[in-house]
């Protein structure tokens, strides 16, 4: 394919064909944004090119400032070069390291001696770290270029604090194991158990106090060259994305990186098995752990044999890894395509994708991992001075506010206490106080929370029947103070919970002594906390927390986490937000099991604040994203953007002559009332009569006997296709609609999607070849579900869309009334805040 350059205002963009005009108008306003440091807005509907647009405009940019900042330096470094005067080449340099402009201002009355001093210092200093990275930057290209299989490159210094962190954990374990058994006779453990017991835990006060020094970043962790973030929504939009940007004239020289999850990205087939993406997270960690163990029993040469039982994954070889990476940086790479490269290197794609970030220069990755601060962190993601494009942003609002709100049911309350205290029971004597004092906290707060909600912790949840039923709002403090937990620290809680690994500690208790435990003497009272956790077992799926419960509702055989804990560890790391940043939510039915515990995040711009603080520019792109006034007031004016930083493209209609599909080979229609004369009305209060349900089926009976292929048809929620599909099952039209097409549903399981895709077009490719009553396929999908977005259902895929009524929100829901009261108030207040700097501008032009 031939690639050609279009020039704009002295930018060249090269583009796959020549270019609409609406395509230059966006590469160009693009490239701008990015070049001032601004936040841009792009609206760009279906068939305008959008990504191929963002492709090459941001690409283009990196190219330039690349170029700009070689050229700057090889100037600077050249014999006899003048002094830095200009200080957009200082911070331009500067910037290469993803460092801040060392321009900070002088104090008033300064000499000039000072003044000059101190910037020849920056200067010099300036002058040894570009010679370093050009260093740095040169072996790395004749890495890549050479791919030399004999290099042994260090570890960063996140993988060297984890492995001494994991280390030092087992080591204080076998000490307290040791120094415990010569004061009493304990019980003697068995082998590897002592991985279960906590080691003695450290405030992060009481490690500065001992060791008189603060913790700073290590000087091996590899400097982040200027990249550009990309992030969508979907697995499979990225995947999208990374092809766009295979089949662009960038396509040959980008080093690019695609992050995805353990459960994306694992080869190891035994873990990848166990299906749930907490056992998958908490598998790969202890084969890790292991992978230590077995590498210090080799040294020790143990006597036992036990130890070779405990399986250390083969992927997760460093030398591997880091022959991965340069693979990955080599050559453009789907997340596919990189599964497959890890099982032939054998080496783990998730690590070595992780390994290739700091040298990329394009990094695609999914919502949660940019979004969420932890996550973030954990993947060594940087955003100082980096760009972030984020696209398919029409619902990011709503996905920051999703991932960073948390519920618990009552019936995991009360399963996270027993386990819990079964677990102190089995290790109390082997703990330290500061473990004893933490794990009592956590043990009064589970039996708190069960209090507010009307229940007793010590009772068979799905046997409590509460007295007051319905939803009631509190704020985070007048919850606590209800709770009568306001006299504890969450936030050494929450510090307590991530150092210790107590959730997976009891994760992995409950795992090893789910149906036995060795003394016989104990073997009653586990009988009774095993039969009250399976009692538990079918209570939990209706109460499960947050996105969890759609994922595993109705797959029996998948199977779920054992420790309810981590959902409580979520909700309590919620419950440190600000006050008037989020709502709780109690939520009392019939039962406890039933009941939960809801934080609602009100203010998401709190969690995107650092990401606009930290990036040099911020892109907000999709095809629609009107009101933009959302994003402005809800997201970036309330994360402190000054709105003369915002920039808005719109590609109208009338502007984009670029649509793929003519105009004559689209049919929308809106259809009013059924075959039977039914007015449809899907209203709350109405959608789930019978006549209503009995006239949609009616509807698509219809348009299965004489649409043929596919026919993809949406419903508003997950709950109310489930009504509907029970309701046609037992009335025979679900068996009227069999005739003529095969039926299928989404999945609640993202790594079902892909399989049940298969299937699916499979199905309409076999009755378009083989004929006969069968025509095709019906797929039953939810809007917002895993198929409503990033899927292409082109051809005979999708012949028919069909949208019953419309997903509005439901007006009477608290969260809903909860969240227009807070922006009702919110924006009052910013109106007022802006009015009052729009006087002081003008007095001050005055």
């Amino acid at each position: 394919m031939a690639h050609h350059t279009q020039e704009d205002g002295g930018i060249h963009f090269p583009f796959p064909f020549p270019p609409y005009s609406i395509q230059k108008e966006f590469m160009a306003e693009l490239y701008q944004v990015l070049e001032t440091g601004k936040i841009g807005i792009f609206e760009s509907p279906t068939g305008t090119g959008k990504s191929l647009s963002l492709i090459c405009g941001a690409l283009s940019w990196l190219r330039d400032f690349e170029q700009k900042k070689q050229q700057e330096e090889a100037r600077l470094l050249e014999p006899g070069a003048g002094p830095l005067c200009d200080g957009r080449e200082l911070s331009l340099l500067a910037s290469s390291s993803c460092q801040e402009p060392p321009d900070t201002p002088r104090p008033a009355g300064e000499p000039d001696w000072v003044t000059q001093f101190l910037q020849k210092k920056e200067e010099r200093d300036l002058v040894e770290r570009l010679k370093e990275e050009q260093v740095r930057r040169r072996k790395r290209e004749e890495r890549l270029q050479q791919i030399r299989h004999d290099v042994r490159l260090k570890y960063t210094a996140k993988r060297l604090r984890q492995e001494e962190e994991t280390e030092s954990l087992l080591r204080l374990s076998r000490e307290i194991l040791a120094a415990g058994s010569g004061v009493e006779h304990l019980e003697q453990l068995e082998s590897g158990e002592e991985e279960l017991v906590l080691a003695e835990y450290e405030s992060d006060e009481e490690k500065r106090v001992a060791n008189g020094v603060d913790e700073d970043e290590d000087d091996l962790e590899e400097e982040h060259i200027t990249k550009i973030y990309y992030c969508s929504r979907t697995h499979s939009q990225l995947a999208q994305f990374v092809h766009e940007v295979q089949k662009s004239p960038f396509g040959k020289e980008t080093r690019l990186v695609s992050l995805g999850s353990r459960q994306n990205l694992c080869v190891n087939e035994e873990v990848k098995n166990l299906g749930s993406v907490q056992l998958i997270n908490d598998r790969c960690r202890d084969m890790q752990r292991n992978k230590h163990e077995k590498s210090r029993a080799e040294e020790n040469k143990p006597k036992r044999r036990r130890q070779e039982s405990r399986a250390a994954c083969p992927f997760y070889n460093h030398e591997q890894m880091q022959l991965l990476r340069d693979e990955i940086l080599v050559e453009v790479k789907d997340m596919e395509q990189l599964v497959t490269l890890g099982k032939e290197a054998r080496a783990c794609p998730y690590y070595g994708s992780r390994f290739a970030i700091p040298a990329a220069q394009l990094v695609v990755l999914p919502y949660p991992m940019l979004l969420h601060a932890a996550t973030r962190q954990a993947a060594g993601i940087q955003l100082q001075g980096q760009v972030v494009i984020i696209d398919e942003a029409h619902n990011l609002i709503d996905a920051i506010t999703g991932m960073h709100s948390a519920e618990v049911s009552g019936s995991q309350l009360c399963q996270a206490h027993s386990q819990l205290l079964q677990y102190m029971e089995r290790y109390g004597k082997r703990l330290k106080a500061k473990n004893l004092m933490y794990i009592k906290q956590i043990l009064y707060l589970l039996e708190k929370f069960v209090a507010v909600l009307g229940g007793n912790i010590r009772q068979n949840p799905n046997t409590q029947s509460l007295s007051q039923t319905g939803a009631e709002l509190k704020t985070i403090n007048d919850f606590l103070f209800q709770s009568q937990v306001d006299n504890i620290n969450l936030f050494k809680v929450q510090r307590y919970f991530e150092k210790s690994m107590l959730s997976r500690k009891l994760f992995g208790f409950t795992e090893r002594y789910g149906a036995v435990l060795p003394a016989s003497q104990e073997q009653s009272r586990l009988s009774g906390f095993q039969h009250f956790l399976q009692s538990l077992q079918s209570g939990t799926a209706e109460g499960a927390a947050g996105a969890a419960a759609p994922e595993e509702e109705g797959q029996a055989g998948a199977p779920r986490p054992a420790s309810p804990l981590m959902h409580i560890e979520g909700f309590l790391a919620a419950l440190t937000t600000a006050n008037q940043d989020g709502r709780v939510i109690l939520s009392r039915q019939g039962s406890l099991s039933q009941s939960s515990l809801k934080f609602l995040l009100l203010n998401p711009a709190v969690h995107f604040a650092q990401v606009v603080k930290e990036c040099r520019a911020v892109v907000i792109a999709g095809g629609t994203m009107q009101p933009v006034s959302d994003f402005r007031e809800q997201l970036l004016a309330c994360a402190g953007v000054e709105a003369e930083r915002v920039v808005e493209f719109s590609c109208g209609e009338d502007l984009c002559p670029g649509h793929v599909i003519p105009p004559d080979n689209i049919l929308p229609l809106v259809i009013c009332s059924g075959p039977s004369g039914q007015q449809l009305e899907f209203t709350y209060q109405k959608r789930e009569l019978p006549q209503m349900m009995d006239e949609t089926g009616r509807i698509l009976c219809n348009l299965c006997n004489v649409v043929p292929g596919g026919v993809v048809c949406f419903f508003p929620s997950y709950e109310y296709q489930r009504q509907v599909y029970a309701h046609w099952d037992k009335s025979g039209l679900l068996a009227r609609l069999a005739i003529r097409k095969k039926i299928f549903q989404e999945p609640k399981r993202a790594s079902q999607v892909e399989q049940v895709l298969m299937a699916y077009s499979k199905c309409i490719t076999c009755c378009g070849q083989v004929g006969g009553t069968v025509t095709g396929a019906l797929l039953l999908s939810v809007v917002g579900g895993k198929m409503s977005e990033g899927i292409n259902f082109s051809d005979d895929l999708g012949r028919c869309v069909v949208m019953v009524g419309m997903p509005y929100p439901n007006v009477k829901s608290p969260e809903l009334q909860e969240k227009m009261a807070y922006l009702d108030q919110t924006l009052v207040s910013l109106e007022l805040l802006l009015a009052i700097r729009m006087n002081i501008w003008r007095q001050m032009d005055v």
